[in-house]
């Protein structure tokens, strides 16, 4: 079967390309279009700070859809072992991603972003690339070619329906400096922000606080009486944020969210919901509200309002069907606006998790095309998620200057920055490697954005430093608890009040200081993070080295592995603390210079300082 696949590909490919097609070549890029359809091309370069940026315009003299075209370019894979992309959940390894020619990844407004990076053994950049496009679809791949080791990278654009206009324009970046990974990255990431002209929204400072979540905890069976019993231990622990997740707008439904829509408290498990939320504010939490942005079930009230707005319909069974809100309408936006001003106005609540808004997708066939675009006043459907959430952001900021507006991955990016200042960790309970990976990688890519781990879990049956592992792999991040804190055991609480602490210690160096971490192709081995005033490191992997750093600063090193001691090098005589899982000191032990053993406590620490 491959043979006949491989045979069918070069069959294609010697076929050529049609006699009216756009072919361009500038250097190692080429831009192709198969029909051009009346569109014109126009093609430069320009080097941009060691960099080259490839502009592609396209122009009509009709309002039309833009035709599908590729931006390709070929490079030397030499000293190339590993691809980096944002795409976690790839059925295939995201790290060398060869398809046989094919483009195996996608971003959009609310879908990842279009950013690679080609990395060696050493942690060194070769080939970063990013595109300016955060709003329509974009596919794209970077892939090795196995007969000449060519590295080939490709961006294709307008697959599928977008809306009809007579100019588009985007910029390829391509950068082949030799910088630390996570650099190239980084300033990827900044690339695409400045070039779409995306503003993140401002962050304050009680979105970078640890923070209890009731997803977990208890799925959709929340109640006033019990959260109001949590919210009192969450505080006494140190958390500083509550979230009300899922459950507190019905008691049952036909599927998981049939009943969403109408945004009500169910009287049977919040009979006051402004007064609740006074109960746990006044242990001196602040309080979030889940809600899903497009989603309206078919129990709902809202069902036969918005029945003729939806973009489309998932289920096929009643009770149990989910429309997706087409926000082109402008009742829509208003809709939604209202309700998320009513939560935060109203009930009194300091946020809002707002969820699904990378549901809000066209399908095959886009009903406005069917429908003349009636009663829609913007006919591009991420031109319309645009406005409402630039809109929500705006009359939520009116009624709460410091409002707090959680996404999660996979939507992410410059454009959703906008709407939001805290960005989640997609779901990934039980798996605290998942964890430290999707946080590093949100934390490369979300600039000054506070990046929160999922919720964190674990067995209640756990030794004191098993629960502290899925705090350790969190810890570069704002983390989330949710379990049930008056279930657990008194030993995990205090390992939670330790770590709560610490992290909040250290928060500057922690969330904002300069991030580093080591090793993506081996799911983060080590990572650090460094300000003026200190510096922490943190080891997931057995017998990894701790290169301790210039003799300029305390460093804290974190033992998040199951050994009971590290290798250091130490580029000073120090003095070493011990620390074990509760933050007990177990002594001070000095050391020389140059490679040494340490015996860090499992879950626990050392503080090293110089000696002068």
């Amino acid at each position: 079967m491959r043979r006949c696949f491989i045979a069918a590909m070069m069959a294609v490919s010697a076929l050529g390309v049609s006699a009216d097609a756009f072919v361009e070549r500038k250097g190692p890029v080429s831009v192709t279009c198969e029909k051009p359809s009346g569109w014109k091309f126009d093609v430069s370069t320009c080097a941009d700070g060691g960099r080259d940026v490839v502009t592609v315009t396209l122009t009509s003299e009709t309002e039309s859809k833009p035709p599908e075209f590729d931006v390709s370019f070929i490079y030397s894979g030499a000293d190339i072992a590993h691809v980096w992309t944002g795409d976690f959940t790839a059925d295939a390894p995201r790290l060398w991603p060869k398809a046989w020619g094919t483009v195996r990844f996608s971003s959009q407004l609310a879908f990842e972003q279009p950013l690679m990076v080609a990395f060696n053994c050493n942690n060194r950049s070769r080939l970063a690339t990013a595109c300016s496009e955060v709003f329509e679809k974009v596919c794209f791949g970077l892939t090795v070619n196995e007969t000449t080791c060519k590295v080939e990278g490709r961006y294709r654009f307008f697959t599928e329906n977008v809306s009809l206009r007579r100019k588009y324009s985007v910029k390829i970046m391509i950068d082949r400096r030799d910088n630390f990974w996570g650099e190239a990255l980084s300033s990827s990431a900044k690339w695409i922000e400045k070039e779409s002209g995306c503003v993140p929204a401002s962050v304050p400072e009680c979105a970078r606080e640890a923070l209890y979540s009731t997803w977990y905890a208890y799925w959709q069976d929340v109640h006033a009486d019990e959260l109001e019993r949590e919210a009192e231990l969450a505080a006494k622990l140190g958390m500083k944020t509550m979230i009300l997740d899922d459950g507190w707008q019905k008691e049952k439904s036909a599927s998981y969210y049939s009943a969403t829509g109408d945004w009500m408290p169910v009287k049977s498990r919040f009979p006051d919901m402004r007064a609740h939320v006074a109960a746990v504010k006044k242990t001196g939490l602040k309080y979030m509200l889940w809600l899903s942005v497009p989603y309206v079930g078919d129990e709902s009230q809202a069902w036969k309002r918005f029945s003729d707005k939806f973009v489309k319909i998932y289920g096929d069974r009643t009770p149990g069907r989910i429309g997706i809100l087409d926000p082109r309408f402008p009742e829509v936006r208003e809709y939604l606006i209202s309700t998320y001003v009513r939560a935060v106005r109203d009930w009194g609540f300091d946020g809002l998790k707002l969820d699904f808004i990378d549901q809000i997708t066209l399908p095959a066939v886009d009903p406005a095309v069917k429908q003349n675009y009636a009663g829609r006043d913007i006919k591009s459907l991420p031109a319309a998620v645009d406005k409402l959430m630039r809109d929500v952001l705006s009359a939520l900021k009116a009624v709460k200057s410091d409002v707090m507006v959680e996404f999660r991955q996979h939507y992410s990016g410059p454009a959703i920055r906008q709407y939001g200042n805290m960005i989640r960790a997609a779901d990934c309970p039980v798996d605290p490697m998942a964890n430290r990976r999707r946080i590093a990688d949100l934390r490369l890519t979300s600039g000054e954005t506070a990046v929160h781990s999922d919720m964190i879990v674990w067995s209640p049956d756990e030794t004191p430093q098993g629960a502290a592992r899925p705090i350790l792999n969190a810890l570069f991040g704002v983390i989330q608890y949710s379990m049930v804190l008056q279930r657990i055991p008194e030993s995990h609480r205090r390992v939670m009040s330790h770590w709560i602490g610490f992290a909040e210690r250290h928060r500057k160096t922690l969330q904002q200081g300069e991030f580093r971490p080591y090793h993506p192709e081996l799911n983060y081995t080590l990572m650090e993070a460094e300000s003026a005033a200190e510096r922490i490191i943190a080891v997931y992997a057995e017998d990894t080295l701790v290169r301790a750093g210039a003799p300029d600063k305390p460093v804290y090193a974190v033992n998040a592995t199951y050994s009971e001691s590290l290798p250091f090098r130490l580029a000073a005589a120090a003095e070493v603390e011990f620390f074990d899982v509760f933050g007990g000191s177990k002594g001070v032990k000095s050391f020389g210079p140059g490679l040494v053993d340490v015996a860090v406590p499992p879950s626990g620490y050392v503080k090293i300082t110089w000696k002068r």
